[in-house]
């Protein structure tokens, strides 16, 4: 993708972190899996249909015209998470319509991979992923009968549970069904990199669980997450929680490490020197 497209889909992927951001401020966030599944659903249905698909993503129309259009003919078979996220992207500009298929694939394969990350089976999925990568390319045979137009889909299904079914995770086993089912132009190789590609875009996610005495405000946070990036370097997304006991500034923990900047913790160490 590039251009307008490019720019669709980084938004597109923030909105999706925010939806499935399990944090204080959004103890209940909606399930990964069930998003993952009706976002592959939308998928299929593009692909099958060209002009719906142009229909969406028309630069002559109004953008709340398309999200409207949308809202109509998906509003009953997907919910609300599944509805926000595609009423927003054909308000977004396209380079190509097929950019918003491929966009909204992307969305369904990370949906999966995050309801893994939840589970604390991120590394499992990507090490299935590779080595399922790996069986396929040393068996020709093995390969053609993923690949091949002689059997349909649910043979192909079928195949997959018996190589993964019981030895590797449900969400590797809904992964590569789905790429072998509907590869849409990919090759198998092609496409167990790029799912192997996103599942360690996850895993090498930095989370910062950022607690402070109030909330903080959007400057605040813009401001923590753009110093943390620079500290660490690369993207990092705040969880944050709000606890009075801190009393001012943020206590901030990345992994095994904490940053203490609270005015209690400077109190406490404070303390410590004094009877030291």
């Amino acid at each position: 993708m590039n251009g307008a497209s490019r720019e669709a889909l980084a938004a597109v992927r923030e909105r999706l972190d925010a939806l499935t951001d399990a944090s204080p401020e959004v103890p209940t966030s909606v399930d990964a899996g069930r998003l993952a599944d009706e976002l592959a659903a939308v998928t299929a249905l593009l692909d099958r249909e060209g002009a719906l698909r142009r229909a969406l993503t028309d630069p002559a129309q109004p953008g709340q015209a398309k999200a409207d259009l949308a809202r109509r003919l998906l509003g009953e078979r997907i919910g609300d998470a599944g509805l926000d996220l595609v009423t927003g992207m054909v308000r977004s500009r396209w380079s190509r319509s097929r950019d918003l298929v491929d966009a909204i694939e992307e969305l369904a394969d990370t949906a999966d991979l995050i309801a893994a990350q939840r589970a604390g089976a991120l590394d499992d999925v990507e090490d299935e992923l590779f080595r399922f990568g790996r069986i396929v390319a040393g068996s020709a045979e093995l390969r053609a009968a993923l690949t091949g137009r002689i059997a349909d889909a649910e043979a192909k299904a079928g195949l997959v549970h018996r190589l993964l079914g019981g030895r590797a995770r449900p969400v590797t086993e809904r992964l590569v069904t789905r790429l072998v089912t509907a590869p849409r132009g990919r090759s198998l190789e092609s496409g167990i990199e790029s799912l192997s590609k996103l599942a360690a875009a996850r895993r090498n996610r930095m989370i910062a669980e950022v607690v402070s005495a109030v909330p903080l405000s959007d400057q605040q946070k813009e401001r923590l997450g753009a110093a943390l990036a620079r500290i660490y370097g690369r993207r990092v997304h705040l969880n944050l929680d709000v606890d009075p006991s801190v009393l001012g500034g943020a206590r901030v923990r990345i992994g095994d490490e904490i940053i203490n900047g609270s005015i209690a913790d400077r109190l406490e160490e404070a303390a410590r020197r004094l009877a030291g």
